[in-house]
């Protein structure tokens, strides 16, 4: 009787010891990352402002005029500084600045071009969440704003502003959370560039592009 007595002392132990802890429940937050926010906006949440800026490659197209006279497009480089905001991981806002000077022949003007683009992020992890992170992210976009030129050939030609459009394409590369590479193409279509010289020159380009961005 005193062992069966013995033993459940021992077994009643451990339950009578667990009665006297306290248990706590402690909430931690979660890293942004891993934090629970509207599907598409993690890293919008987390950084959703930067600014970047681009050197620039620009290759400008043949041009043949309605009286059959052909300028040549030649080559111009330039520099061009960009402020976005990311609304959401997979698109973009982004306001962008390019100094820039349009050359054929003898016929020459440089263009301050202020433009509002629109960019889509081609973010796999977003959609699938295969990895914790993607390095490279390819990207399409499109973009409008206006020139403001003043042209040159022998003499200054009038001043004139002009539509333009743009359409890009393009991939990034995110180190982090922070910094960003981006190496793209875009095409551009100014309307109307200039109505002193020649009343239908539509001038359009091939550009080539490689900047950084910071996010903050």
């Amino acid at each position: 009787m005193k062992k069966q007595l013995f033993f459940a002392a021992l077994c009643l132990m451990p339950i009578m010891a667990n009665a006297e802890i306290i248990y706590r429940v402690e909430k931690i937050k979660a890293p942004v990352s891993e934090a629970t926010t509207s599907g598409n906006r993690v890293l919008a949440a987390a950084r959703p402002f930067y600014i970047g800026g681009s050197y620039n490659h620009t290759m400008w197209q043949d041009y043949t005029t309605d009286t059959n006279i052909v300028l040549d497009g030649k080559n111009s480089s330039s520099f061009d500084i960009v402020a976005g905001l990311r609304l959401y991981d997979t698109f973009r806002l982004e306001a962008n600045y390019i100094n820039t000077t349009a050359k054929w022949d003898t016929l020459s003007f440089e263009s301050h071009i202020a433009m509002l683009n629109f960019i889509w992020d081609a973010r796999i992890d977003h959609f699938y969440r295969l990895f914790k992170s993607q390095m490279l992210v390819p990207y399409v976009g499109f973009g409008a704003g206006a020139a403001w030129n003043k042209g040159e050939n022998g003499a200054t030609m009038n001043d004139k502003i002009s539509p333009i459009a743009s359409a890009m394409a393009g991939i990034s590369v995110e180190f982090n959370t922070i910094f960003a590479l981006d190496f793209g193409y875009k095409y551009l279509y100014m309307f109307n560039g200039d109505s002193n010289v020649i009343p239908d020159l539509d001038p359009t380009a091939h550009q080539f592009r490689v900047g950084a961005r910071l996010h903050f």
